[in-house]
């Protein structure tokens, strides 16, 4: 149970005055919800920070205003000029001065009684926005802010500036993060006196508490003090990530701490298995598998983390993995985000198993009435070795007979909780578990995405593989391009066509999936291009992909429902198109689903005719490497750490402060900080244990709170 004190935080933003059922819609959209919550809370709207600040200290007289400056001027309001009646168009001027000059205050389609009231004729109002020159008269059009000498305390001098969406202004979030402050509780201090000390001394000042360090993003006061090198900024990053660090280790350390049992096998599956596959295994797979083996074999859980490069061999790996189970008597059960991924996994792992007298069935959502239970009954039997299937699995009539090793496949799509409940399925304690990734993970997401998790790493791709060659092309070739795509297609080429949207919209001139089908058919013909996207029905998505997997149809429109765990080794070319709207990791990925075959492939990255710096820098990238690894860094380094692991898809919180770049001797601080506190006191029961409870609830890591609430 948390904190009573925090009771307020957590309550919906329409606790909050002049917050209504019309501005809860809008601040939805504005704010980025954790998974799982419906409706934006106090809590959610403090965590929208600035992004930047407007300055308004410049208080100049009226002839020294520069052009293009925005100020704050105190001037008396001298005369309206109304437009004529009936001519909307033109402006409504208010011609205001000091004693240095005059000033025009402009409106366009204004109602005369709204401006009368703003700028009554004779008064002295503050008024603060950008001022122009026009015709050779100075003007302020539209001020951001008019405010009476008595209400000057009103006009935020240094305004923060706040990601927005339609219909929600500035003003609006600026209120509400001011209420929003007033509910904020004293809360203990959670970091240890040594710390504080410490940067006290780096900055020649106190450190601020949280509640200032929150306040002053929200009210600032300086310029910078909404940048992440910022004292108020840099207080908030190590708290988040002495939270992060610490719910990876509470949890870490519970699920070693319990009981487990001793797996091990005479290798003789194993042996089979190796005997089927078409390869040899590299030398990267041979020594995860040991790995993941002696782990199995100890005393203790495993819980390890697999991380491969697309194509490098996860799910082989997986198999040995889940064979060493099965030749200890057991079962064993891989579990996929999507049904497309769990499909892909039955198709490549049934053959090799049933070649080692391994029985495999396939778990999803889809199976329903006597087809379900019939399956459930062999499970709980111990007839089948091995399970497939995505969140199906964790339900509660899903039973082992004997659960020894849950492997999880693009891990941080899954909330911890529903990790938790697939192994907890297992017997004696619970099953080892292995997660996989193919996002190859730089070391500093490691850290803080996944604490100290045992990792196995899998370089370079089997035998036969040949690096993807990856060009550049600008839209305006698209005709060229199907000319060349129409050629290939003619000599028995099989060709991805990716597209960012669904459908396209009047916001956005990217090429939707379905317009892009419809035309590619035209060309093409019907039997030919097929459309696959996440709007469809798994019915229909399957037998797309069959028909693609069959080479009954040569070229497939798709979104990134294609991105991880498609296999057709004929698709040889991949075009992605609007490239630069991709991530590195997300392109890479993609690129990842030709080029698994022995022929040669190709990778089209075709992009806007201007590219933006950031833009040209990643394309640029793609075509240099084909090193996963290479480019996950470069990702991290040029767009942070929650949109390499695809954040808002994972049920755990995303970094609201501490984006990763930048931040990397605060978070090896914070795990040293958090390594002293386990030791020493694992479930928090001291006064700061205490105290480091109430920081856990505002960064909002359940499954750290859900252990102390257990004990």
């Amino acid at each position: 149970m948390r904190p009573n004190s925090l009771n307020a935080l957590f309550a919906s933003a329409q606790s909050l005055p002049g917050i209504g059922p019309r501005l809860v819609v809008l601040l939805k959209k504005a704010l980025s919800l954790p998974p799982g919550i419906a409706e934006p809370r106090v809590l959610d709207v403090l965590w929208h920070l600035p992004t930047g600040v407007i300055d308004r200290r410049a208080e100049p007289d009226i002839n020294t205003a520069q052009p293009g400056a925005i100020v704050t001027l105190k001037v008396r309001v001298l005369k309206h000029r109304a437009p004529p009646r009936g001519n909307r168009r033109a402006p409504y001027k208010v011609s205001c001065e000091d004693e240095t000059g005059r000033i025009d205050i402009v409106f366009f389609h204004a109602e005369r009684a709204f401006v009368e009231r703003q700028l009554p004729q004779g008064e002295i109002r503050y008024i603060s926005g950008r001022v122009e020159r026009y015709n050779d008269v100075l003007q302020m059009t539209h001020p951001d802010y008019i405010v009476a000498p008595e209400r000057r305390q009103d006009l935020p001098y240094l305004e923060p500036v706040y990601p927005l969406t339609a219909g929600l202004s500035g003003k609006v979030l600026q209120k509400a993060s001011r209420e929003a402050l007033t509910k904020l509780p004293d809360v203990p201090e959670w970091q240890h006196p040594d710390w504080l000390k410490r940067r006290s001394a780096e900055a020649m000042a106190p450190v601020l508490s949280f509640t200032q360090a929150l306040t002053r993003l929200h009210h600032p006061e300086e310029t910078s003090d909404v940048s992440p090198a910022s004292a108020p900024w840099q207080r908030l990053a190590y708290d988040e990530l002495l939270a992060n660090q610490l719910a990876l280790a509470m949890v870490r350390d519970n699920y070693k701490a319990q009981r487990g049992r001793s797996i091990a096998g005479d290798g003789s599956v194993r042996k089979r298995i190796a005997e089927a596959l078409p390869f040899k295994l590299t030398a990267s797979q041979t020594a995860a598998v040991a790995d993941i083996a002696a782990d199995m074999q100890a005393p203790r859980r495993m819980l390890r983390l697999l991380q491969g490069d697309v194509g490098s061999g996860k799910t082989v790996v997986a198999l040995l993995a889940m064979a060493i189970g099965v030749e200890a008597g057991a079962q064993a059960a891989i579990m996929a985000p999507t049904e497309v991924l769990a499909r892909q996994h039955a198709e490549t792992i049934a053959p090799l198993a049933e070649k080692a007298g391994l029985t495999v069935a396939l778990l999803t959502g889809r199976e329903k009435g006597k087809t379900r239970s019939g399956l459930l009954s062999r499970l709980e039997t111990g007839e089948i070795d091995i399970l497939i299937g995505t969140h199906a699995l964790f339900q509660s009539d899903v039973i082992f007979k004997d659960l020894a090793l849950a492997v999880i496949d693009e891990q941080h799509r899954f909330g911890v909780h529903q990790r938790l409940a697939l192994q907890s399925k297992g017997k004696d304690g619970g099953a080892d578990v292995l997660v996989m990734t193919a996002t190859p993970i730089p070391r500093t997401l490691l850290m803080t995405h996944y604490g100290d998790l045992d990792v196995s790493k899998l370089l370079g791709k089997p035998a036969g593989r040949k690096p993807i060659k990856t060009t550049m092309a600008s839209t305006e070739r698209l005709t060229d391009v199907i000319e060349r795509i129409r050629a290939n297609v003619a000599q028995g080429a099989q060709v991805y066509w990716v597209c960012p949207l669904i459908e396209s919209s009047e916001k956005s001139e990217l090429a939707a999936a379905e317009e892009r089908h419809a035309h590619l058919a035209q060309i093409f013909g019907e039997h030919v291009a097929g459309l696959l996207h996440g709007g469809m029905s798994g019915t229909q998505k399957d037998k797309t992909m069959q028909a693609f997997a069959n080479n009954e149809l040569k070229l497939l429109v798709a979104t990134t429902v294609i991105e991880v765990g498609v296999n057709v080794p004929n698709a040889t070319i991949m075009v992605i198109e609007h490239a630069e709207r991709f991530g590195l990791a997300q392109l890479h990925q993609l690129r990842g689903r030709v080029g698994r075959g022995d022929r040669q492939s190709f990778c089209l990255l075709l992009h806007a005719p201007q590219l933006g710096e950031t833009a040209q820098k990643r394309l640029t990238m793609m075509c240099e490497t084909d090193d996963g690894f290479q480019i996950a860094e470069k990702d991290l380094e040029l767009r942070g750490g929650g949109e390499v692991l695809g954040a808002r898809q994972s049920g755990d919180a995303e970094f609201r402060v501490a984006d990763v770049p930048g931040f990397e001797d605060l978070l090896t601080a914070a795990r040293d900080d958090v390594k002293m506190i386990i030791a020493s006191d694992p479930l928090l029961q001291s006064e700061r244990g205490q105290a480091l409870r109430t920081l856990l609830y505002l960064f909002e890591r359940d499954e750290a709170i859900h252990l102390f609430r257990a004990a």
